[in-house]
Protein backbone atom coordinates (compact mmCIF):
# COMPACT_ATOMS: atom_id res chain seq x y z
CA UNK A 1 0.00 0.00 0.00
CA UNK A 2 2.81 2.37 0.96
CA UNK A 3 4.48 1.78 -2.41
CA UNK A 4 1.30 2.69 -4.24
CA UNK A 5 1.04 5.93 -2.30
CA UNK A 6 4.65 6.80 -3.08
CA UNK A 7 4.04 6.05 -6.77
CA UNK A 8 0.97 8.30 -6.77
CA UNK A 9 2.92 11.14 -5.12
CA UNK A 10 5.74 10.70 -7.62
CA UNK A 11 3.29 10.96 -10.51
CA UNK A 12 1.93 14.20 -9.10
CA UNK A 13 5.45 15.57 -8.96
CA UNK A 14 6.11 14.87 -12.63
CA UNK A 15 6.28 18.04 -14.74
CA UNK A 16 3.39 18.68 -17.12
CA UNK A 17 4.05 17.57 -20.68
CA UNK A 18 5.71 20.40 -22.59
CA UNK A 19 3.65 21.95 -25.38
CA UNK A 20 5.82 23.52 -28.08
CA UNK A 21 5.11 25.69 -31.07
CA UNK A 22 6.94 23.50 -33.59
CA UNK A 23 5.23 20.28 -32.60
CA UNK A 24 1.79 21.27 -31.28
CA UNK A 25 0.83 24.87 -32.05
CA UNK A 26 2.17 25.49 -35.57
CA UNK A 27 -0.18 22.93 -37.21
CA UNK A 28 -3.18 24.62 -35.56
CA UNK A 29 -2.09 28.15 -36.50
CA UNK A 30 -1.03 27.33 -40.06
CA UNK A 31 -4.23 25.38 -40.83
CA UNK A 32 -6.69 27.79 -39.25
CA UNK A 33 -5.16 31.26 -38.98
CA UNK A 34 -2.43 31.98 -41.53
CA UNK A 35 -4.71 32.30 -44.55
CA UNK A 36 -5.94 35.61 -43.13
CA UNK A 37 -3.02 36.43 -40.84
CA UNK A 38 -0.40 37.20 -43.49
CA UNK A 39 0.72 40.23 -45.50
CA UNK A 40 -1.91 41.66 -47.83
CA UNK A 41 -4.89 40.14 -46.02
CA UNK A 42 -7.43 41.65 -43.63
CA UNK A 43 -6.01 40.41 -40.33
CA UNK A 44 -4.02 42.98 -38.30
CA UNK A 45 -0.85 40.88 -37.91
CA UNK A 46 0.91 37.91 -39.50
CA UNK A 47 1.05 34.39 -38.09
CA UNK A 48 3.61 32.73 -40.33
CA UNK A 49 6.37 31.97 -37.85
CA UNK A 50 7.19 31.17 -34.25
CA UNK A 51 8.19 34.78 -33.54
CA UNK A 52 4.86 36.00 -34.95
CA UNK A 53 2.87 33.67 -32.70
CA UNK A 54 4.98 34.25 -29.58
CA UNK A 55 4.64 38.01 -29.96
CA UNK A 56 0.83 37.69 -29.83
CA UNK A 57 0.51 34.58 -27.66
CA UNK A 58 -1.74 35.96 -24.87
CA UNK A 59 -3.97 37.67 -27.45
CA UNK A 60 -4.31 34.43 -29.43
CA UNK A 61 -5.11 32.47 -26.26
CA UNK A 62 -7.88 34.84 -25.27
CA UNK A 63 -9.34 35.05 -28.77
CA UNK A 64 -9.61 31.28 -29.24
CA UNK A 65 -10.87 30.68 -25.69
CA UNK A 66 -13.80 33.02 -26.34
CA UNK A 67 -14.21 31.53 -29.84
CA UNK A 68 -13.89 35.02 -31.28
CA UNK A 69 -11.23 33.46 -33.51
CA UNK A 70 -11.04 31.72 -35.89
CA UNK A 71 -14.20 33.38 -37.28
CA UNK A 72 -16.84 30.68 -37.65
CA UNK A 73 -20.29 31.83 -36.65
CA UNK A 74 -22.33 28.71 -37.45
CA UNK A 75 -23.28 26.62 -34.43
CA UNK A 76 -23.10 22.83 -34.61
CA UNK A 77 -25.92 21.62 -36.87
CA UNK A 78 -27.41 18.25 -37.86
CA UNK A 79 -24.97 17.94 -40.76
CA UNK A 80 -21.24 18.60 -40.85
CA UNK A 81 -19.88 21.51 -42.88
CA UNK A 82 -16.74 21.32 -44.98
CA UNK A 83 -13.83 23.75 -44.58
CA UNK A 84 -14.87 24.25 -40.97
CA UNK A 85 -12.56 26.60 -39.06
CA UNK A 86 -13.94 26.03 -35.55
CA UNK A 87 -11.23 24.78 -33.19
CA UNK A 88 -11.79 21.76 -30.99
CA UNK A 89 -11.71 22.06 -27.20
CA UNK A 90 -8.46 20.09 -27.24
CA UNK A 91 -6.82 22.54 -29.66
CA UNK A 92 -7.90 25.52 -27.55
CA UNK A 93 -6.52 23.81 -24.45
CA UNK A 94 -3.17 23.24 -26.18
CA UNK A 95 -2.85 26.91 -27.07
CA UNK A 96 -3.69 27.98 -23.51
CA UNK A 97 -1.17 25.51 -22.06
CA UNK A 98 1.53 26.69 -24.48
CA UNK A 99 1.06 30.30 -23.37
CA UNK A 100 1.06 29.34 -19.68
CA UNK A 101 4.31 27.40 -20.18
CA UNK A 102 6.05 30.45 -21.59
CA UNK A 103 5.48 29.73 -25.30
CA UNK A 104 8.48 27.43 -25.97
CA UNK A 105 9.53 27.07 -29.59
CA UNK A 106 10.50 23.39 -29.44
CA UNK A 107 12.94 21.18 -31.31
CA UNK A 108 14.01 21.95 -34.85
CA UNK A 109 13.19 18.37 -35.89
CA UNK A 110 9.53 19.00 -34.99
CA UNK A 111 9.25 22.18 -37.06
CA UNK A 112 6.18 22.39 -39.32
CA UNK A 113 6.69 23.86 -42.78
CA UNK A 114 5.39 27.40 -43.21
CA UNK A 115 2.32 27.38 -45.50
CA UNK A 116 2.65 28.85 -48.97
CA UNK A 117 -0.07 30.66 -50.91
CA UNK A 118 0.03 30.83 -54.69
CA UNK A 119 0.57 34.49 -55.59
CA UNK A 120 -1.40 35.40 -52.49
CA UNK A 121 -4.59 33.69 -53.71
CA UNK A 122 -6.19 31.51 -51.06
CA UNK A 123 -7.61 29.04 -53.58
CA UNK A 124 -4.44 28.81 -55.66
CA UNK A 125 -3.65 30.48 -58.97
CA UNK A 126 -6.90 31.48 -60.74
CA UNK A 127 -7.65 30.48 -64.33
CA UNK A 128 -8.38 34.13 -65.13
CA UNK A 129 -7.45 37.31 -63.22
CA UNK A 130 -9.19 40.60 -64.03
CA UNK A 131 -8.52 43.97 -62.45
CA UNK A 132 -10.39 47.25 -62.36
CA UNK A 133 -8.68 49.51 -64.95
CA UNK A 134 -9.12 52.55 -62.70
CA UNK A 135 -9.80 53.07 -59.01
CA UNK A 136 -13.18 54.06 -57.62
CA UNK A 137 -12.82 56.75 -54.94
CA UNK A 138 -14.90 56.08 -51.83
CA UNK A 139 -15.57 59.36 -49.98
CA UNK A 140 -14.79 59.66 -46.28
CA UNK A 141 -18.34 60.56 -45.27
CA UNK A 142 -21.90 60.26 -46.50
CA UNK A 143 -24.61 57.69 -47.09
CA UNK A 144 -23.89 54.14 -48.22
CA UNK A 145 -23.04 53.84 -51.92
CA UNK A 146 -24.21 51.24 -54.42
CA UNK A 147 -21.90 51.15 -57.44
CA UNK A 148 -21.82 48.79 -60.43
CA UNK A 149 -18.39 48.31 -61.96
CA UNK A 150 -18.17 46.15 -65.08
CA UNK A 151 -15.17 44.45 -66.65
CA UNK A 152 -15.01 42.69 -70.04
CA UNK A 153 -13.80 39.11 -69.55
CA UNK A 154 -12.80 38.50 -73.17
CA UNK A 155 -14.13 34.93 -73.15
CA UNK A 156 -14.20 33.30 -76.58
CA UNK A 157 -16.16 30.30 -75.26
CA UNK A 158 -18.74 29.64 -72.57
CA UNK A 159 -17.15 28.99 -69.19
CA UNK A 160 -18.38 27.44 -65.96
CA UNK A 161 -17.28 29.19 -62.78
CA UNK A 162 -16.60 27.01 -59.76
CA UNK A 163 -15.19 29.78 -57.53
CA UNK A 164 -14.57 33.54 -57.44
CA UNK A 165 -11.98 35.08 -55.17
CA UNK A 166 -11.97 38.83 -54.66
CA UNK A 167 -9.14 41.02 -53.39
CA UNK A 168 -10.55 44.48 -52.60
CA UNK A 169 -8.18 47.34 -51.84
CA UNK A 170 -10.71 49.45 -49.89
CA UNK A 171 -11.58 46.47 -47.72
CA UNK A 172 -12.72 48.54 -44.73
CA UNK A 173 -15.36 50.32 -46.83
CA UNK A 174 -16.65 47.31 -48.77
CA UNK A 175 -19.72 45.91 -47.05
CA UNK A 176 -20.53 43.39 -49.77
CA UNK A 177 -20.25 42.75 -53.50
CA UNK A 178 -22.67 40.86 -55.73
CA UNK A 179 -21.33 39.28 -58.93
CA UNK A 180 -23.29 39.22 -62.19
CA UNK A 181 -22.58 38.39 -65.82
CA UNK A 182 -23.87 40.57 -68.65
CA UNK A 183 -24.31 38.16 -71.60
CA UNK A 184 -24.38 41.11 -74.03
CA UNK A 185 -20.93 42.35 -72.98
CA UNK A 186 -22.13 45.97 -72.92
CA UNK A 187 -22.20 46.81 -69.20
CA UNK A 188 -18.60 48.08 -69.20
CA UNK A 189 -19.61 50.83 -71.63
CA UNK A 190 -22.15 52.33 -69.22
CA UNK A 191 -21.08 55.27 -67.06
CA UNK A 192 -22.65 58.20 -65.23
CA UNK A 193 -19.66 60.41 -64.47
CA UNK A 194 -15.93 60.59 -63.93
CA UNK A 195 -15.78 57.64 -61.56
CA UNK A 196 -15.73 54.07 -62.92
CA UNK A 197 -19.08 52.34 -63.39
CA UNK A 198 -22.59 53.54 -62.69
CA UNK A 199 -24.69 54.01 -59.58
CA UNK A 200 -27.80 52.30 -58.31
CA UNK A 201 -28.94 48.88 -57.24
CA UNK A 202 -29.82 47.53 -60.64
CA UNK A 203 -26.97 45.96 -62.57
CA UNK A 204 -28.17 47.01 -66.02
CA UNK A 205 -28.18 44.10 -68.45
CA UNK A 206 -26.31 41.84 -66.03
CA UNK A 207 -28.94 39.14 -65.64
CA UNK A 208 -26.82 36.12 -64.65
CA UNK A 209 -26.26 35.95 -60.87
CA UNK A 210 -22.86 34.55 -59.89
CA UNK A 211 -22.96 34.85 -56.11
CA UNK A 212 -21.10 37.42 -54.05
CA UNK A 213 -18.69 38.36 -51.32
CA UNK A 214 -19.53 39.87 -47.93
CA UNK A 215 -17.54 41.12 -44.97
CA UNK A 216 -15.79 38.19 -43.33
CA UNK A 217 -16.57 35.71 -46.09
CA UNK A 218 -13.96 33.20 -47.19
CA UNK A 219 -13.62 32.04 -50.82
CA UNK A 220 -14.91 28.52 -51.50
CA UNK A 221 -15.01 26.16 -54.42
CA UNK A 222 -18.46 24.81 -55.19
CA UNK A 223 -18.69 21.09 -54.46
CA UNK A 224 -17.36 18.81 -57.17
CA UNK A 225 -19.59 18.77 -60.24
CA UNK A 226 -21.29 22.14 -59.58
CA UNK A 227 -20.59 25.46 -61.31
CA UNK A 228 -22.28 28.58 -62.73
CA UNK A 229 -22.33 29.43 -66.43
CA UNK A 230 -20.71 32.58 -67.85
CA UNK A 231 -21.52 33.04 -71.56
CA UNK A 232 -18.78 33.86 -74.05
CA UNK A 233 -18.29 37.57 -74.62
CA UNK A 234 -19.86 38.40 -71.24
CA UNK A 235 -18.91 41.22 -68.90
CA UNK A 236 -18.38 40.62 -65.20
CA UNK A 237 -20.36 43.15 -63.17
CA UNK A 238 -19.47 43.78 -59.54
CA UNK A 239 -22.24 45.51 -57.64
CA UNK A 240 -20.55 47.15 -54.67
CA UNK A 241 -22.13 48.26 -51.42
CA UNK A 242 -19.71 50.77 -49.92
CA UNK A 243 -20.00 52.02 -46.33
CA UNK A 244 -17.85 55.18 -45.84
CA UNK A 245 -15.43 54.78 -42.94
CA UNK A 246 -14.40 58.34 -42.06
CA UNK A 247 -11.43 58.54 -44.41
CA UNK A 248 -11.23 58.50 -48.22
CA UNK A 249 -10.28 55.16 -49.79
CA UNK A 250 -9.57 53.84 -53.28
CA UNK A 251 -11.05 50.59 -54.55
CA UNK A 252 -9.19 48.87 -57.38
CA UNK A 253 -9.92 45.20 -56.89
CA UNK A 254 -8.45 42.11 -58.46
CA UNK A 255 -10.84 39.23 -59.11
CA UNK A 256 -9.74 35.65 -59.64
CA UNK A 257 -12.02 33.32 -61.59
CA UNK A 258 -11.77 29.53 -61.37
CA UNK A 259 -13.30 27.46 -64.14
CA UNK A 260 -14.67 23.92 -64.09
CA UNK A 261 -13.32 21.54 -66.72
CA UNK A 262 -16.81 20.67 -67.95
CA UNK A 263 -20.41 21.77 -67.66
CA UNK A 264 -22.20 20.57 -64.48
CA UNK A 265 -24.83 17.86 -64.71
CA UNK A 266 -27.18 19.65 -62.31
CA UNK A 267 -28.07 23.35 -61.90
CA UNK A 268 -28.07 25.09 -58.55
CA UNK A 269 -31.07 26.95 -57.16
CA UNK A 270 -31.52 29.20 -54.13
CA UNK A 271 -34.41 29.02 -51.69
CA UNK A 272 -34.50 32.19 -49.61
CA UNK A 273 -36.67 32.50 -46.51
CA UNK A 274 -38.16 35.06 -46.20
CA UNK A 275 -37.78 36.05 -49.87
CA UNK A 276 -35.88 39.18 -50.90
CA UNK A 277 -34.30 39.49 -47.45
CA UNK A 278 -37.70 40.07 -45.72
CA UNK A 279 -38.65 42.91 -48.08
CA UNK A 280 -42.32 41.90 -47.91
CA UNK A 281 -42.45 41.36 -44.14
CA UNK A 282 -43.09 44.99 -43.17
CA UNK A 283 -40.18 45.24 -40.76
CA UNK A 284 -41.10 47.65 -37.96
CA UNK A 285 -38.42 47.34 -35.27
CA UNK A 286 -39.12 49.70 -32.41
CA UNK A 287 -36.41 51.18 -30.17
CA UNK A 288 -35.78 48.92 -27.18
CA UNK A 289 -37.24 45.79 -28.80
CA UNK A 290 -34.86 43.02 -27.69
CA UNK A 291 -36.31 40.25 -29.86
CA UNK A 292 -38.12 41.28 -33.02
CA UNK A 293 -38.80 38.08 -34.98
CA UNK A 294 -39.79 37.16 -38.52
CA UNK A 295 -40.54 33.55 -39.47
CA UNK A 296 -41.17 31.89 -42.82
CA UNK A 297 -41.82 28.37 -44.14
CA UNK A 298 -41.70 26.60 -47.48
CA UNK A 299 -42.70 23.05 -48.45
CA UNK A 300 -40.57 21.47 -51.16
CA UNK A 301 -42.59 20.56 -54.27
CA UNK A 302 -39.84 18.19 -55.44
CA UNK A 303 -36.87 16.36 -53.88
CA UNK A 304 -33.56 18.23 -53.64
CA UNK A 305 -30.01 17.76 -52.47
CA UNK A 306 -28.99 20.63 -50.18
CA UNK A 307 -25.50 21.91 -51.04
CA UNK A 308 -25.01 24.70 -48.51
CA UNK A 309 -26.65 27.51 -46.59
CA UNK A 310 -26.02 31.17 -45.80
CA UNK A 311 -27.60 33.99 -43.82
CA UNK A 312 -27.74 37.77 -44.00
CA UNK A 313 -28.79 40.63 -41.75
CA UNK A 314 -27.34 43.97 -40.65
CA UNK A 315 -26.10 45.24 -37.28
CA UNK A 316 -29.25 44.43 -35.27
CA UNK A 317 -29.31 40.76 -36.30
CA UNK A 318 -29.12 38.43 -33.30
CA UNK A 319 -30.14 34.89 -34.24
CA UNK A 320 -30.74 33.32 -37.67
CA UNK A 321 -31.82 29.73 -38.13
CA UNK A 322 -33.15 27.25 -40.71
CA UNK A 323 -34.50 23.78 -40.02
CA UNK A 324 -35.91 21.02 -42.23
CA UNK A 325 -38.88 18.94 -41.03
CA UNK A 326 -38.85 15.71 -43.02
CA UNK A 327 -42.08 13.98 -44.07
CA UNK A 328 -41.40 11.50 -41.24
CA UNK A 329 -41.65 14.37 -38.75
CA UNK A 330 -37.95 14.33 -37.92
CA UNK A 331 -36.50 17.83 -37.54
CA UNK A 332 -32.96 18.61 -38.78
CA UNK A 333 -31.03 21.84 -38.20
CA UNK A 334 -29.45 23.14 -41.41
CA UNK A 335 -28.04 26.37 -39.96
CA UNK A 336 -28.10 28.13 -36.61
CA UNK A 337 -26.16 31.30 -35.88
CA UNK A 338 -26.93 32.26 -32.29
CA UNK A 339 -24.47 35.17 -32.18
CA UNK A 340 -24.90 36.98 -35.48
CA UNK A 341 -22.10 39.39 -36.35
CA UNK A 342 -22.45 41.78 -39.28
CA UNK A 343 -18.66 41.69 -39.68
CA UNK A 344 -18.45 37.93 -40.28
CA UNK A 345 -20.69 36.63 -43.05
CA UNK A 346 -20.01 33.41 -44.88
CA UNK A 347 -21.52 30.52 -46.81
CA UNK A 348 -21.52 27.11 -45.17
CA UNK A 349 -21.25 24.16 -47.56
CA UNK A 350 -22.24 20.75 -46.27
CA UNK A 351 -19.51 18.12 -46.22
CA UNK A 352 -21.91 15.80 -48.07
CA UNK A 353 -25.08 16.67 -49.97
CA UNK A 354 -28.15 16.57 -47.72
CA UNK A 355 -31.06 14.66 -49.27
CA UNK A 356 -34.37 16.43 -48.60
CA UNK A 357 -37.41 14.60 -50.03
CA UNK A 358 -40.52 16.14 -51.57
CA UNK A 359 -42.81 17.41 -48.83
CA UNK A 360 -39.98 18.52 -46.54
CA UNK A 361 -40.88 21.77 -44.78
CA UNK A 362 -38.17 24.38 -44.47
CA UNK A 363 -38.55 26.80 -41.55
CA UNK A 364 -36.48 29.95 -41.11
CA UNK A 365 -36.46 32.58 -38.41
CA UNK A 366 -34.60 35.85 -38.08
CA UNK A 367 -34.27 37.70 -34.76
CA UNK A 368 -33.18 41.32 -34.29
CA UNK A 369 -32.14 43.14 -31.09
CA UNK A 370 -32.77 46.89 -31.18
CA UNK A 371 -32.01 47.50 -27.52
CA UNK A 372 -29.22 49.49 -25.92
CA UNK A 373 -27.87 46.18 -24.60
CA UNK A 374 -26.91 45.13 -28.13
CA UNK A 375 -23.23 46.15 -28.37
CA UNK A 376 -23.45 46.12 -32.18
CA UNK A 377 -26.40 48.53 -32.35
CA UNK A 378 -25.19 51.40 -34.59
CA UNK A 379 -27.54 53.93 -32.96
CA UNK A 380 -27.30 55.32 -29.44
CA UNK A 381 -29.96 55.68 -28.26
CA UNK A 382 -31.69 53.01 -30.40
CA UNK A 383 -33.78 54.31 -33.30
CA UNK A 384 -36.87 53.04 -35.11
CA UNK A 385 -35.71 50.74 -37.94
CA UNK A 386 -37.51 49.53 -41.07
CA UNK A 387 -36.46 47.50 -44.11
CA UNK A 388 -33.79 49.22 -46.16
CA UNK A 389 -30.45 48.79 -47.86
CA UNK A 390 -28.39 51.26 -45.86
CA UNK A 391 -26.27 49.64 -43.16
CA UNK A 392 -28.36 51.25 -40.39
CA UNK A 393 -31.54 49.86 -41.97
CA UNK A 394 -32.37 46.20 -41.57
CA UNK A 395 -33.11 43.13 -43.63
CA UNK A 396 -32.64 39.43 -43.04
CA UNK A 397 -33.06 35.94 -44.43
CA UNK A 398 -31.56 32.46 -44.58
CA UNK A 399 -30.81 30.97 -48.00
CA UNK A 400 -30.51 27.29 -48.88
CA UNK A 401 -28.36 26.43 -51.90
CA UNK A 402 -29.53 23.20 -53.53
CA UNK A 403 -29.75 21.13 -56.70
CA UNK A 404 -32.85 19.24 -57.84
CA UNK A 405 -32.57 15.48 -57.52
CA UNK A 406 -33.70 15.17 -61.14
CA UNK A 407 -33.24 17.61 -64.04
CA UNK A 408 -36.97 17.27 -64.73
CA UNK A 409 -37.68 18.88 -61.36
CA UNK A 410 -35.70 22.06 -62.08
CA UNK A 411 -38.55 23.96 -63.82
CA UNK A 412 -40.97 22.77 -61.13
CA UNK A 413 -38.82 24.25 -58.38
CA UNK A 414 -37.99 27.45 -60.27
CA UNK A 415 -41.65 28.11 -61.07
CA UNK A 416 -42.81 27.40 -57.53
CA UNK A 417 -40.15 29.66 -55.97
CA UNK A 418 -41.04 32.52 -58.36
CA UNK A 419 -44.74 32.04 -57.62
CA UNK A 420 -44.07 32.15 -53.90
CA UNK A 421 -42.11 35.40 -54.16
CA UNK A 422 -44.81 37.00 -56.30
CA UNK A 423 -47.50 35.91 -53.85
CA UNK A 424 -45.55 37.40 -50.94
CA UNK A 425 -45.28 40.73 -52.80
CA UNK A 426 -48.98 40.72 -53.69
CA UNK A 427 -50.06 40.04 -50.11
CA UNK A 428 -47.83 42.87 -48.88
CA UNK A 429 -49.29 45.35 -51.39
CA UNK A 430 -52.84 44.34 -50.38
CA UNK A 431 -51.96 45.08 -46.75
CA UNK A 432 -50.23 48.35 -47.59
CA UNK A 433 -51.09 49.94 -50.97
CA UNK A 434 -48.29 52.48 -50.48
CA UNK A 435 -45.82 49.62 -50.56
CA UNK A 436 -46.13 49.47 -54.36
CA UNK A 437 -44.70 53.00 -54.53
CA UNK A 438 -41.74 51.91 -52.38
CA UNK A 439 -41.06 49.03 -54.76
CA UNK A 440 -41.16 51.32 -57.80
CA UNK A 441 -38.73 53.71 -56.12
CA UNK A 442 -36.43 50.84 -55.24
CA UNK A 443 -36.45 49.48 -58.79
CA UNK A 444 -35.78 52.97 -60.17
CA UNK A 445 -32.49 53.26 -58.29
Amino acid sequence: MRSLVLLFVACLALPAQSVTFNKDIAPIVYNNCSACHRPGEAAPFSLLSYSDAAKHGPTISGAVASRFMPPWKADAASYEYRDQRRLTDAQISLIQTWVKQGMPEGAVKDRTSTPTFASGWRLGEPDLIVEMPAAYHVPAEGADIYRNIALPLGLSDDKWITAIEMRPTARAAVHHVLYFADPNGKAHEKTDGAEPGFGGMRAGGATVALGGWAVGAQPHFYPEGLALKVPKGADLVMQYHFHPTGKPLEEKAQIGLYFAKKAPERQMISIQLPPVYSLFEGLDIQPGDKDYVVKDSYVLPAPIDAVGVSAHAHYLGKLLKMTATLPSGEVKTLLAISDWDFAWQDRYFFKDFVALPKGTRLDAEVHWDNSANNPRNPSSPPQHVEWGEQSKDEMGSVTLIAVPRSADDLPVLQSDIRKRTTTSATVRVMKDPKFALKIRALLAQ
